[in-house]
């Protein structure tokens, strides 16, 4: 097909400038792991159904407590998120080429405000599984667009900064989960903790269809999409199969493409493993300083310690990676995600995010939970089982050493690849460059 060079009318969307995008990401991906995090607690998860030699038995309490669960079983509720994230990730990454990426995030932040509606009025272990297993959908509608958007249309100076703003997101999540579901499972009981979180992502995922679109780097403007999505398409080509078929050779092409890049595969083994650990750490993490110190308040307790950790880690560590020079042997010392973006063409940023996110759930935090379950319940001791896996971080810091020293080249200012025909989209443009072609940087950030 031809390629229209007509270039893009130089217009800003007129409410959304490049912090109010952060904040929506922000926004969303916080409230994102509120959820993983309230799951968690003790007055959401609850603890399970005991009994005596004298066979007097309690009803435990929570979700673990009412459904009956073993710790195999609750572990698998902290995992089942990844169904819907492993099987939505690839497609939204795929259809962020052609497709307005709000259009995206709305239709999978109304899965995900759904889902958790779910959760709340669940019956049984299977409900509530399944319901868990369509939260990764939401997840899955931006995880592979935010990093690349906030990048692009973040400040040169403070790329890494702004990026680490957004995975900050993730620990103080997790924290005000903790503590959300500490303070509104034990008052008002776990099904309403559930329902709070769906109250506050319903604006988002309203926002998300109403959003003016912009354009990602890398990424082309053609809106080569199914006949049920785009009038045209029927004009042009019946088939529907030649688009599905086309569709998945692209994919493929683009997977070949990504997993020959050294840099960005050592990258997310090391995160993997580090992934596998903190998924115990965010999952268990209540119910085993519970054990270990007998402490009531450990919901609130936990989430501040989380809080405070997060908040120094991730924005000192994007500071100083600011300052030292953001390449990619020295983001290997920090931000990985950075690596993500860097070590692959603008094109494959999506999808490299994407696949990122869903190895290191695959494979690390959806397995682990469970295991260690699996592993208390061998053990029987808490103590010595979180030590056990807490060593396993020694690995995790091998893996990245190594990628240290690999050969490297940053391509994030690489051109583009621009595939198919071009649509009218005046508003499609990253923030930041269209302000500037109209000589309003101040407002930009404003």
């Amino acid at each position: 097909m031809a390629i229209d060079p007509t270039p893009l009318p130089e217009s800003a969307p007129s409410w959304f400038t490049p912090k109010r995008l952060l904040v929506f990401f922000c926004a969303i991906n916080m409230l994102n792991y509120i959820d993983r995090g309230a799951i968690s607690t003790n007055g959401v998860n609850g603890s399970p159904r005991t009994c005596t030699e004298s066979n007097v038995c309690s009803d435990g309490s929570g979700i673990q407590g009412d459904f009956d669960l073993s710790n195999f079983k609750d572990g698998i509720l902290a995992s089942a998120f990844m169904v819907g994230l492993l099987i939505a990730s690839p497609i939204f990454a795929s259809l962020a080429k052609s497709i307005n990426p709000f259009r995206l995030i709305g239709v999978g932040l109304s899965v995900w405000t759904l889902a958790v509606v779910g959760c709340g009025f669940s019956v049984d272990f299977w409900s509530i599984t399944i319901c868990r297993m369509l939260v990764g959908v939401g997840e899955a509608s931006y995880i592979g667009l935010a990093a690349p958007l906030i990048v692009e249309n973040a400040p040169v100076s403070q790329r890494t900064v702004w990026l680490g703003i957004f995975h900050m997101s993730i620990p103080i999540g997790v924290a005000l989960g903790d503590i959300y579901g500490g303070l509104v499972g034990t008052g008002l009981g776990w099904r309403y903790a559930f329902f709070g979180e769906a109250i506050l992502m319903l604006p988002f995922a309203i926002l998300g269809f109403v959003m003016k679109p912009l354009q990602m780097k890398g990424m082309s403007n053609a809106k080569i999409i199914p006949w049920f999505l785009n009038e045209e398409f029927s004009k042009k080509d019946s088939s529907y199969v030649s688009y599905t078929s086309n569709q998945l050779s692209r994919f493929w092409q683009d997977m070949k493409a990504l997993l020959s890049e050294k840099v960005y595969v050592v990258n997310v083994l090391g995160y993997i493993v580090y992934n596998f650990v903190f998924g115990v750490y965010s999952y268990w993490g209540p119910k085993v300083g519970y054990n270990i110190y007998q402490v009531d308040n450990v919901d609130l307790l936990f989430g501040g310690i989380v809080t405070v950790g997060g908040i120094v880690g991730t924005i000192g560590g994007s500071v100083i990676l600011d300052r030292i020079n953001s390449t990619i042997p020295n983001a290997f010392k920090g931000p990985v995600n950075l690596v993500c973006l860097h070590s692959v063409k603008p094109s494959l940023r999506p999808l490299s995010m994407a696949i990122s996110t869903v190895s290191i759930h695959i494979f690390g935090d959806v397995p682990s939970p469970p295991l260690f379950g699996i592993l208390q319940d061998k053990v029987d001791n808490w103590r010595t089982s979180i030590l056990i896996l807490t060593s396993i971080l020694f690995l995790a810091a091998g893996i990245w050493f190594i990628g240290i020293f690999l050969h490297s080249v940053d391509r994030y200012e690489e051109d583009s690849e621009h595939l198919g025909t071009r649509i009218e989209q005046p508003d499609m443009t990253p923030l930041l460059e269209s302000d500037v072609a109209n000589g309003d940087i101040t407002s930009a950030l404003l």
